[in-house]
Formats: structure tokens, C-alpha cells, sequence
């Protein structure tokens, strides 16, 4: 089996640039000389005389340099993540590592010179589709890392037969920040793990962490309402809050928010939460409307969550149990 690598992109923000060159690449804006022909101490010299006062973090930037120069072959597979959309995007080494400088490598205030082109899959894999244990091994904080043999396969199988959706401690900032984004997909997994009766009992208890008396709607016909809120808890004083969940894969449409506010007054205070995520034509019919709505996405809905847990009931926590992480700074 071919080896698989896994390369972190900080919050995703380096894939349009990978996408639209067909390359991986390191950034290090201050390493700009070719490293071809250089060894592991040469590089290890070069890094700690750029980055002074970086000493805890230099033998790991080595690491990254000496993998990804000598260590990945022509034909190796790397793997990379996309929390946009929570997808991974798999490709395969189409050659030797290069050194370019030009205004083509220049992209987030950086310059991305030591590059490895690589042609990509059209099909990305869902974070979904995968097993816990698969999840976890990717939650590496780690820049650059070979992915371990039953993971790799489990990879390739959800690649080609499944429907497709288009840790050393952390010893910087930089290596926190990844921590943190690791914790964030972790806590999007246990929320769409939960099942639709949960959802809505999850956003009841979301609206209670915020100070409302909130209740769900019985269950009947009409399944336009699941969670309704307000100060006093019979909706005489404002704000009154109408929730609609709606907790499966395929995004909103327009329509679907035209039927959801077709009851609604002007005076109402809407949530529509879809874990699946939104259409350009469903933001577009929210931010026209004249009844007060917002949209809650899976990443919103998880922020949401992280900024008021520590209000959350004992039932709250119970339906989503999590913990605080403090990381050193």
C-alpha cells in the first residue's frame, strides 16, 4: 500500500492556493535558498538562524522540511482537510521537490516556496464517513505526518466505494492553534452524532444557557416549529424566539425558508438551524426578509455552544457532555 501523508492546513486556508497550483507546500517565509541537496542539520542550522528564540520549536520545523524534501516519494498519497465543509481532499505526488520564488507562490502575506506537485482527486471524503479512531488519528497537531497503515486503508476504502461528499504537546502558538482547531471539529463530530429529537432539545437548551425559558413544541402536522423561547416563557414579552431544526445533510434551500417564516410576524425573532448548512439562495431570501432571521450552521451552532456551555443545565450537559482544555501559552 502506498504510504499516506496528512498535511494540516491552518482553519483550511491554504487549499485554494494548493487546489489552484496543484501543489503542496511549506511556508517558513524566511528559509528562501533551494534545499534539494541539504541535509537534515544543515536545515536544522539554516531554521535557527532565521528563527532565534524558536529553539522548542526547531527540531519539529526540521522534521516537516526533511519529510516533506526526502521523505515523500513520487506516488505517495497526501491527505488534507477542508472545516469548511468537513471534508478531506486527497492527492497523489506527481514529482521532486521544488524551490520556487516568484509572485505565483505569494499567497496570505507569504511567500509558499518549497513546493511538491500533486494532482488532486475529484472526489473529497466526508469527515462523516469515517471511524472514530480514523478521526482521532487525524487530529495530530502535527503539520506534516505519515498516517498509520489501517487508517490509510480505511481512507481508501470510504474513497472508493462510499457515496462522496464533493501528537507530540503542542510547544508554540502555532501548534496550539491546531490543537484548537481539532477541538472544534471533535465537538462538530458529537453534535452530529446526536439525533434529530436531540437536536431539538439541544437548541432548547442552548436558548436556556442564554437566559430565555425556552420549550419545544409538540409533535404533530405541522412540523414548522420545534423550539420556542422568550423572557417570560409564554411569549408575552419580546423578544419572542422560533426555532426551526433541521438536522440532516442536504443544505436549505429558499424554499424551505419561505415556508418557515410564511407564519411568522414582524415583530418574531427566527432561528433556523440546519447542520447540513445553507444555499446561496436560502442566505440570500434570509437577508431579505423583513421578519428578523438568522441562520445557524453547524460551525455557528458549535460557537455558539463553546461561548455559552458553561451556563448549560445538568441536562444540557448530560445530552453533550464536553471539558475545558487550557493550553500554555
Amino acid at each position: 500500500m502506498k504510504k499516506i501523508w496528512f498535511l494540516r492546513s491552518v482553519h483550511g486556508s491554504l487549499l485554494p492556493f494548493f487546489i489552484k497550483n496543484n501543489c503542496i507546500a511549506l511556508g517558513w517565509d524566511k528559509i528562501q535558498e533551494d534545499l534539494t541537496h541539504k541535509n537534515k542539520q544543515y536545515i536544522h542550522n539554516l531554521l535557527s538562524k532565521n528563527y532565534p528564540n524558536r529553539e522548542t520549536a526547531i527540531n519539529i520545523w526540521t522534521t516537516y522540511f526533511e519529510k516533506f524534501i526526502h521523505k515523500i516519494a513520487i506516488g505517495d498519497l497526501v491527505l488534507t482537510y477542508n472545516p469548511e465543509d468537513r471534508t478531506y481532499l486527497l492527492g497523489k505526488i506527481t514529482g521532486d521537490y521544488q524551490y520556487l520564488r516568484s509572485h505565483k507562490t505569494y499567497f496570505l502575506d507569504q511567500y509558499w516556496s518549497h513546493l511538491r506537485p500533486i494532482k488532486w482527486e475529484t472526489n473529497a471524503i466526508s469527515r462523516d464517513s469515517l471511524s472514530q479512531a480514523t478521526k482521532n488519528s487525524l487530529g495530530t497537531s502535527l503539520t506534516l505526518s505519515e498516517i498509520q497503515a489501517e487508517q490509510a486503508e480505511e481512507i481508501l476504502s470510504v474513497l472508493n466505494k462510499a457515496e462522496l461528499d464533493p501528537s507530540p504537546v503542542p510547544e508554540d502558538k502555532e501548534e496550539n492553534s491546531r490543537e484548537i482547531e481539532e477541538s472544534f471539529e471533535r465537538l462538530k463530530d458529537r453534535i452530529m452524532q446526536l439525533d434529530a429529537d436531540q437536536m431539538e432539545e439541544l437548541l432548547k437548551q442552548i436558548l436556556i444557557a442564554m437566559g430565555y425559558i425556552a420549550g419545544r413544541t409538540p409533535k404533530g402536522a405541522d412540523r414548522s416549529l420545534d423550539v420556542f423561547a422568550s423572557k417570560d416563557g409564554l411569549g408575552l414579552e419580546e423578544p419572542r424566539i422560533f426555532v426551526e431544526v433541521k438536522h440532516r445533510k442536504g443544505k436549505m434551500s429558499s424554499k424551505e425558508i419561505r415556508q418557515f417564516l410564511g407564519s411568522r410576524k414582524g415583530s418574531d425573532k427566527c432561528l433556523y438551524v440546519s447542520t447540513g448548512g445553507f444555499t446561496k439562495d436560502a442566505h440570500y431570501e434570509a437577508e431579505r426578509s423583513h421578519i428578523p432571521l438568522t441562520l445557524v450552521d453547524i460551525d455557528r451552532l458549535a460557537l455558539i455552544i463553546e461561548r455559552y456551555y458553561d451556563n448549560f443545565s445538568a441536562e444540557g450537559r448530560a445530552l453533550l457532555p464536553l471539558k475545558k482544555t487550557y493550553l500554555p501559552l
